[in-house]
């Protein structure tokens, strides 16, 4: 399957007119780079074809774990996909850093919450943190249980949130609670209250 360098990952990708990424027509020029038609992405992704036809024209806003299979089956870093600049070396080396200053951060909204990437110019990282503004207020605002292969960390930044899982009864978590958890169960949070809650979220594939 063949992949995109970093030389690939690094165009400037289109912006909305309030400077937020188009994701819709990053994946569509991605797409369109491989010779690949939608069918073929959906088939290389494991994302049905009338949700990624959605994506692209903007209809639908991916969910993480939609977004890490969009990834997988690009061969690239989740990152990369919604970033505009990847200058950072694809592989791992001894020394490299990233800073994210407050309030900055990549912007990945789904629907149900307002994520910002933290430190995305490195890519490939061993863990993936994100701050993250919770606005959905019940787990039917979402399209699917979120589940990946990876451990997740999350500490409470403000607010109160909920967990919900379909192994646990709903865990309630507030302002300096944190929890660790394997991530391949499928769960969902929301926000508790009229205020929003604010986590920090630190991701780690299984290797």
């Amino acid at each position: 399957m063949g992949g995109i360098d970093v030389a690939d990952d690094a165009y400037d990708m289109p912006a909305l007119a309030d400077g937020e990424v188009d994701l819709g027509a990053r994946l569509k020029d991605l797409r369109k780079r491989k010779r690949w038609t939608l069918q073929q992405a959906a088939d290389r992704t494991g994302v049905g074809l009338s949700t990624l036809s959605k994506i692209e024209r903007n209809e639908l806003s991916p969910t993480f774990s939609t977004l890490q299979k969009i990834a997988a089956g690009f061969e690239m870093d989740p990152a990369a996909i919604i970033g505009g600049q990847t200058a950072a070396p694809v592989l791992r080396v001894p020394g490299r850093r990233a800073l994210t200053r407050a309030g900055e951060g990549r912007p990945f909204p789904t629907g149900t919450c307002n994520n910002a990437w933290l430190c995305p110019d490195l890519t490939h990282k061993v863990m993936t943190p994100i701050k993250t503004t919770i606005v959905a207020r019940s787990i039917d605002e979402y399209p699917e249980w979120a589940r990946y292969e990876a451990e997740m960390f999350l500490y409470v930044l403000s607010g109160t949130v909920v967990i919900h899982s379909q192994i646990y009864e709903p865990l309630r978590l507030g302002a300096g609670d944190s929890l660790y958890y394997d991530a391949s169960t499928p769960h969902l949070w929301v926000s508790e209250g009229d205020t929003d809650a604010e986590v920090l979220w630190v991701y780690a594939k299984y290797q």
